[in-house]
C-alpha cells in the first residue's frame, strides 16, 4: 500500500492512499488543478481515484470538492450530517448529491480492496471523523484537526503502520501571536487542533513497535515551524519510526508499506 500527503496544512489538505488496484483520497481541500499535479507526481490522475472520503466540512479540507464533482464524477463519501452541511456551502457550486455515500462513526466498509474504518474526532465541526485504511493486514491512518487524543483516536491507531497526524501548532508562539483571543481559545480548546506536545502525547499512546512512519501535518504557516514540530516529536518519543513533515505546498514523502 502507498500513503503520501498532497497537501497539508492550514490552507489546504488531502491525502492519497492506495493498493496497486485501488486509490483513494481523503479530503480534497486544494484546487481541482493542484491535487491533478500531485496526483501526476504519482503516476496516477483523477480518473484513477475510486473516491474521496471527507473528513469534515471545512475549507480546507473541502475546497475542490464542486469542481472535481461536476468534473470526474467520483463517488464520495461522508457522514449524513456532513453531506447536509455541504449543501449549505455556496462556494461548491452545484453539487450532484447522488455521487455521495453515507457513512458512519464506528462502522467499516469496504472500497474494493481497501477497508476503511471510521472514527469520531473532537473537533468544532457538525460530524468530524477520521479514517484507517487497511489492505493485506497493513494499514495507514489520517488524523488531524482534533483538540486532544481521546480514547476512541487512540483506539483507532493502535496497530497503524504508517499515519499522518496533526501538529498544528506551538502552543506559546500561539499565545504570544496575532490572533484574537477567541480564536486562540478556539484552537486550544478541546474540540481545536492538535499541538506540536498533543501530537507527542497521542504517538507516545499507541503501539509503536508497529510504526514505521510517521507524518506531521496541518502545521499552521503562522503558529508552529517545521523544525520545531520535528523536534518535539524526534526527541519525545522513543521509537524506530521515520518521522517526516508533510506540507501545504508540495507533495510529501511517498510512503510504501
Amino acid at each position: 500500500m502507498k500513503f503520501c500527503s498532497i497537501a497539508s496544512g492550514s490552507s489546504g489538505n488531502c491525502i492519497y492512499c492506495g493498493s496497486e488496484t485501488t486509490h483513494i483520497l481523503i479530503d480534497a481541500g486544494i484546487s481541482c488543478k493542484r491535487i491533478e499535479a500531485g496526483l501526476l507526481e504519482i503516476g496516477l490522475s483523477l480518473k484513477d481515484i475510486s473516491a474521496i472520503l471527507i473528513t469534515h466540512e471545512h475549507t480546507d479540507h473541502i475546497r475542490g470538492i464542486g469542481v472535481i464533482a461536476r468534473k470526474h464524477k467520483i463517488p464520495m463519501y461522508a457522514t449524513e450530517k456532513t453531506i447536509e452541511a455541504l449543501g449549505y456551502i455556496k462556494s461548491l457550486g452545484k453539487l450532484d448529491f447522488d455521487l455521495f455515500n453515507t457513512i458512519q462513526a464506528d462502522k467499516k466498509f469496504y472500497l474494493e480492496d481497501l477497508l476503511v474504518d471510521v472514527f469520531s474526532l473532537p473537533h468544532d465541526a457538525i460530524d468530524p471523523v477520521g479514517y484507517t485504511v487497511s489492505h493485506n493486514n497493513k494499514k495507514v491512518a489520517v488524523v488531524t484537526d482534533l483538540g486532544y487524543p481521546s480514547k476512541t483516536v487512540i483506539k483507532s491507531l493502535k496497530d497503524v503502520n504508517a499515519c499522518l497526524i496533526e501538529a498544528n501548532h506551538d502552543e506559546n508562539i500561539l499565545l504570544a501571536g496575532a490572533y484574537p483571543y477567541e480564536l486562540k481559545r478556539r484552537i486550544l480548546g478541546k474540540k481545536g487542533h492538535l499541538s506540536n506536545d498533543s501530537c507527542l502525547e497521542l504517538l507516545k499512546k499507541i503501539d509503536s513497535n508497529n510504526i514505521q512512519h510517521v507524518l506531521l501535518g496541518h502545521l499552521s504557516k503562522e503558529n508552529n515551524y517545521p523544525d520545531l514540530a520535528l523536534k518535539v516529536v524526534q526527541q519525545g518519543w522513543d521509537s524506530k519510526a521515520k518521522i517526516e513533515l508533510a506540507s501545504g505546498d508540495k507533495i510529501s514523502t511517498i510512503i510504501t508499506i
